[in-house]
């Protein structure tokens, strides 16, 4: 495509742009060459170009085709919230920090090289702080500087930073003796600043896994970490206005009161104009930059205008037929929302172009046209559906055919499905692929020689000069999932910064006592750092920093705990009877590994050709964690002696697939595999799985529940007996005596934490003769401490699905009105919702609430006393979309995969335990939607304190891959069990 130079003059000149045929996925080409074009004329614009995408998803597809089109460009991101309008949930604090980089950074700038500022409608059409006032709130310091250490603290709390012992995550911030150290938005690392007196000595930025020193930083800009600042002025402010706007506050207005405290309030940005005196709009930001419309953006800004009008009026209505609980004043929608009329004034005024997929239409006047030639690329859909036909040999013989004319991209999601599509390809015989990193480096290769790209793209495009498959026209819906660093579990006291105050700890010489705190204590003439540990009749220890290792946490609840004694022998008397049993239980330990090290099993390794085809249908990029899971259970398969391995992986971070992959391995080599689940819904699921995965290949798969007819039962039996059945997915049923199996090779147990101590030990028998592989998001303690001391093998899949975004979690008083809003948003998005009760008598009662207030929604009902037949029925209508919301108990809790389920709603949520509102939680967002969980809480009636803390620390582990460290909250809160009884 050439370079629209005159279009970069007809943007200076202020002609409005309407450029034509924009293929999906050639934005980032496009936008990358006006950007060039308009930083290379006279008196450039900062940012060059401003891209107003038309939502969230479109924003990060042209952020991925700037980084393949354009590397060098830099790019700005100004994503808008992701919470409702007048919504009682507050932004994601990344978001906000998102957000307050950019408009530091656009404040602070004035000119620069080509670059490209991404955002969308919904965050244009929103009013953010002033420009002069997003400066006046940054804090800028370097080395020498005369800065009081009190004063950063200070600033880091107005400023929305969160203080916790150790910083780990973006807006934390912590303060330990002369040192502060931050995590800023902005920055890809924490900084940490060493002060003298007031005088700032250094800024490091460190590792926040090793906490270790990883450079040192000459200067630093400090953005806030929220969009307003908790002053004495603000607040005076906030007062003020709120009385001036809806009359003197009533009493039990928790906004009102939490302001007035200094305390942030959830869902408090919704009141933002308050604390500030005036507001802006991005656009006073970007005041010269021309403007790039994409395609139905401002039909989107039309319909976002009208959506907030929509919930302005809602919780106006609300507020009067609300007879008590908590009132919320919204504001009007002009104070913190644009009308329409001034959206389109700022375009008016704006040296404007716009983005179509279509052709111009006949007798366009007053626009400079430019058609750039791209059309949608050939999916390979048909094929996929035909099993008489081969996808990978259409797709080469298509590349061929395209290669006469034009230069060919296959671009994958990320390098290993690069380097796998290439792989599978060249089996197919389209070798010799270059691969290349950006777009630039095609025109170095000849006609004939096709290129291998890293570009995340929906789907494939053509222009006059090239074409780009992408790997989801060939194999399907991918779910992207790009790398991150996975979090190492904290199972011992590795830092100083682990403890705080109060904590109960287990000294090994002294037994349980109470850490108070650090105190210096002068030994040999000099001060040493000592931690102050409490024991029974106000006996106290004081241990050296360098002895940590000494101390480990004590698992159960605080108030069950009675601490020893210092010199006394009861600690000692414990550990002797302790140490006795252990020996005994470390006998049958031996026994048994060394029972399953002598016996032997088939070694069972994949034919690579089928295997890697078999691969590359896995819709998803495997994640470190997940490949060494996978190798893992390959090795043992193949290491001739029977396997007993634990996979625990959070909800949805892909333990099915590692199941897959091994009865691949086992059914392939000729032996039977039997997957156990513990509800028939699940089995469902996972029979249906198996079944598309084995599509196409010598495998037989079959399905045995209460969801199977009598008939079907006994056939599946007999082809057990007879092994013409290669794999079966099924309940508990299938490890009673009346299942034979012709040559089972391995049972595969999900969600093993459902399972009985009957079930355990018939797996128990089994693990001496056959391969099992067990998979758990949240072990039962005891199973946990088992896997974590070696007695089974264990492999953890902690590396997060980054676009299958973490599930914002919300703790709320019950409000009719937030679960109307919360349905409909997801309705209106194409989505799907579980209602979930604690029993079967509260179904009727939330039926005749959800009948009266969200009569838009239809609704079906589920509990585990119905029919087989009408279970099976309405969760098959349910999953096909024939209804809005699954009212139902617990039974979804299990590993069912709904991707189109993205908002749960908990009833009462007090009334469940921990790790079953983990699992429900696990039930949405599993695909690239935002999902949101929201557990209410009886408005009227206290919960109680253990209730409370459940949801507290549901709510703390909002991040993905929180499963393991909820299994070790609960090992440290309800202890291992009885760890020296029969092994599970």
């Amino acid at each position: 495509m050439k370079r629209p130079r005159p279009l970069a003059e007809s943007l200076t000149e202020g002609r409005p742009l309407l450029i034509t045929r924009v293929a999906d996925g050639m934005e980032g080409l496009v936008v990358a060459d006006l950007a060039r074009s308009v930083a290379a004329g006279k008196a450039a614009p900062w940012p060059s170009v401003t891209v107003i995408c038309r939502d969230g998803q479109r924003m990060a597809a042209l952020e991925r085709g700037l980084a393949f089109f354009a590397p060098e460009l830099e790019v700005l991101s100004f994503p808008s919230w992701d919470c409702l309008p007048y919504d009682r949930a507050s932004p994601n604090a990344a978001i906000v920090a998102r957000r307050m980089a950019t408009l530091a950074r656009l404040a602070r700038v004035k000119g620069g090289a080509a670059s490209v500022l991404l955002t969308t409608v919904n965050a244009t059409v929103q009013r953010v702080p002033a420009k002069g006032l997003v400066t006046a709130q940054s804090l800028s310091c370097a080395p020498g500087h005369a800065i009081a250490l009190d004063g950063v603290a200070e600033w880091a709390q107005e400023n929305g930073f969160l203080r916790t012992p150790t910083v780990r995550d973006t807006g934390e911030y912590a303060v330990r003796g002369g040192l502060v150290d931050l995590y800023p938005p902005g920055l890809d690392a924490p900084i940490r600043l060493d002060f003298f007196g007031d005088t700032l000595e250094s800024i490091r930025a460190f590792d926040p896994e090793t906490q270790r020193t990883t450079g040192q930083l000459k200067s630093l800009d400090l953005v806030p970490m929220a969009e307003f600042q908790l002053t004495t002025d603000t607040m005076r402010r906030f007062r003020m206005a709120y009385v001036a706007e809806f009359g003197a506050a009533q009493k039990g207005d928790t906004l009102y009161e939490a302001v007035s405290e200094g305390r942030r309030h959830t869902g408090m940005e919704h009141w933002l104009p308050l604390f500030h005196e005036r507001m802006g709009t991005l656009f006073d930001y970007i005041e010269a930059s021309p403007l790039v419309v994409d395609s139905l953006a401002e039909e989107a800004a039309g319909e976002r205008i009208a959506l907030v009008a929509d919930y302005y009026a809602a919780r106006k209505s609300a507020l009067e037929e609300m007879a008590s609980g908590t009132p919320y004043h919204p504001l009007p929608p002009g104070r913190l929302y644009l009308s329409g009329a001034e959206w389109h004034g700022h375009l008016e005024k704006a040296r404007l172009a716009r983005l179509s997929p279509f052709a111009a239409p006949d007798g366009v006047k007053g626009v400079e046209v430019m058609d750039v030639g791209g059309v949608k690329g050939r999916s390979f859909a048909a094929e996929r559906a035909d099993p008489e036909a081969n996808v990978f040999d259409a797709a080469v013989a298509h590349v061929r055919a395209l290669q006469a004319s034009k230069k060919v991209i296959l671009a994958g999601w990320s390098e290993g499905s690069r380097e796998r599509l290439g792989t599978v390809l060249a089996d197919h015989g389209l070798t010799g692929c270059a691969a290349i990193s950006r777009f630039d480096s095609l025109a170095a290769l000849p006609k004939t020689q096709g290129a291998l790209a890293v570009y995340g793209l929906e789907a494939g495009f053509e222009t006059p000069d090239f074409a780009l498959i992408g790997e989801q026209d060939i194999l399907g819906d991918r779910l992207v999932r790009p790398k991150r660093k996975a979090r190492r579990p904290q199972d011992v006291i590795s830092e100083l910064t682990a403890l705080t105050a109060g904590d109960l700890v287990v000294h090994v010489d002294h037994g349980i006592g109470r850490f108070v705190g650090l105190k210096a204590i002068e030994a040999m003439g000099a001060p040493h750092d000592c931690l102050e540990i409490h024991y029974a009749g106000g006996d106290k220890l004081f241990l050296p920093v360098e002895n940590l290792e000494l101390l480990s946490r004590y698992g159960s609840e605080e108030t069950e705990a009675v601490l020893d004694k210092l010199g006394g022998g009861a600690w000692q008397a414990r550990k002797a009877r302790m140490k006795k049993r252990l020996r005994e239980m470390a006998a049958g330990l031996i026994k048994i590994a060394a029972q399953r090290q002598l016996a032997e099993a088939p070694r069972l390794v994949p034919s690579m050709g089928l295997y890697d085809e078999f691969r590359a249908r896995f819709p998803y990029e495997e994640t470190d964690d997940q490949e060494a899971a996978i190798d893992s259970v390959l090795d043992d398969l193949s290491s001739g002696h029977p396997m007993d391995r634990l996979v625990c992986g959070d909800v949805g971070f892909g333990k099915t697939e590692v199941a897959l992959r091994a009865a691949f391995a086992v059914a392939l080599s000729g032996k039977q595999v039997a997957v156990v689940v513990p509800t028939t819904l699940l089995a469902r699921q996972h029979f249906k799985t198996f079944s598309e995965r084995f599509k196409g290949l010598p495998v037989h798969v079959a399905q045995a529940s209460r969801l199977v007819t009598g008939k079907d039962l006994t056939a599946v039996k007999k082809g057990l007996s007879d092994g013409t059945i290669d794999i079966v997915v099924g309940t508990h049923a299938l490890l009673g005596k009346t299942i034979h199996f012709k040559d089972l090779g391995l049972v595969i147990v999900d969600e093993e934490q459902h399972f009985g101590v009957g079930h355990k030990e018939r797996l128990k028998q089994l693990r001496a003769e056959v391969h099992v592989l067990t998979l758990t998001a949240t072990p039962i303690p005891r199973t946990l401490q088992l896997a974590m001391t070696g007695v089974r093998e264990l492999s953890i899949i902690a590396t997060p699905p980054v676009d299958r975004l973490a599930v914002r979690t919300f703790v709320t008083p019950f409000d009719p009105l937030i679960v109307r809003e919360a349905l409909l948003r997801e309705r209106y998005r194409g989505g799907q919702s579980f209602y979930v009760v604690p029993r079967i008598e509260d179904l009727a009662e939330v039926r005749e609430f959800l009948a009266a207030s969200v009569p838009e929604v239809k609704v079906a009902v589920a509990h585990g006393q119905l029919a087989a037949g009408a279970l099976e029925d309405i969760m098959t209508a349910f999953y096909d979309g024939q209804y809005d919301v699954l009212l139902s108990t617990t039974i979804v809790e299990s590993g069912l995969d709904v991707p189109n389920a993205n908002t749960l709603i908990v009833h009462r949520a007090d009334m469940f335990g921990l790790a079953q509102l983990y699992q429900l939680r696990g039930r949405v967002g599993r695909a690239k939607a935002r999902a949101y969980a929201i557990f209410t809480v009886s408005a009227t009636k206290p919960i109680t304190h253990q209730a409370e803390r459940r949801l507290k620390v549901l709510q703390s582990l909002e991040t993905l891959g929180a499963g393991f460290q909820l299994a070790s909250h609960d090992l440290d809160i309800r202890g291992a069990g009885n760890l020296l009884g029969d092994e599970q």
